[in-house]
């Protein structure tokens, strides 16, 4: 399958695609991915978003059980099935050393990062091994396997690939496939301040092999290929993607710390 026809405005005609975190600049990016490849898309956030190419917006919060019951619900209810569901809600929190962080900011991360992945495949699924078929995508990130400064924030992220792999085990069989995404440092409206310092941005340029930070199109276009027949065979991965960013450890090591 070529390129064109993976991404073809009618690679995914007729599937009906929920987007979760769908008000910020990843979400935008997805929304608009896979509207294009004309799926109907839901696009999903704490508060209605505002998306032209959206089929349908909801409010909704993933961390109330019951808000996502209410939402897969209205999904049902609109366009009877559920065909992909994108795990893109996340949030991240202030730098607090470890022996200093509040237990409610741990949950808080926690609750959004990874229980909301639970609950949203938990109630959104069902439609999908109703029909036989479906593909779940998680949003994880880098820092599941390098630590940040953020310490709920890898911990959470390390949760959600030990969750895409249990999705992808245990419902693969009966037609759903669940992959995950990880991000490096892409430039989105969440992390804009980073690169308000150009000093900054410029260091953080340089330890990219690809030479640039990422941008949200990066993202999306990973997520409509793990959902477009184009994987088919591709169940319970991961895709790091990083402009090859966690390849360089040792490059950046000054060699004095070998002599």
């Amino acid at each position: 399958m070529t390129q064109q026809t993976t991404f073809s405005d009618k690679a995914l005609e007729g599937r009906v695609a929920v987007i979760t975190g769908a008000g910020g600049g990843l979400g935008g990016a997805m929304i608009e991915r896979l509207a294009a490849m004309g799926a109907k898309v839901v696009a999903v956030d704490i508060a209605a978003p505002e998306r032209q190419l959206a089929a349908l917006s909801l409010a909704c919060d993933i961390t109330d059980e019951a808000a996502i019951e209410h939402m897969a619900a209205a999904v049902k209810a609109r366009f009877g099935r559920c065909d992909i569901l994108v795990n893109n809600a996340g949030i991240m929190a202030a730098v607090t050393p470890l022996e200093e962080l509040p237990v409610a900011v741990w949950d808080k991360v926690m609750n959004v990062n990874l229980r909301g992945s639970f609950l949203c495949a938990k109630h959104l699924a069902r439609m999908m091994l109703a029909q036989g078929s479906g593909a779940i995508v998680n949003l994880a990130s880098i820092g599941a396997r390098v630590p940040n400064d953020i310490g709920p924030y890898g911990p959470s992220k390390a949760g959600v690939l030990g969750l895409t792999h249990q999705m992808a085990v245990e419902w693969g069989p009966r037609g759903i496939r669940a992959n995950s995404v990880s991000p490096g440092m892409i430039r989105t409206p969440m992390s804009e301040h980073f690169y308000q310092n150009e000093k900054l941005h410029q260091g953080r340029i340089k330890v990219v092999p690809t030479g640039r930070i990422g941008r949200p199109d990066d993202i999306a276009d990973a997520v409509a290929f793990l959902v477009s027949d184009a994987a088919s065979y591709m169940n319970g991965q991961d895709i790091i993607i990083d402009g090859g960013f966690m390849r360089t450890a040792l490059m950046n090591v000054q060699p004095a710390v070998f002599a």
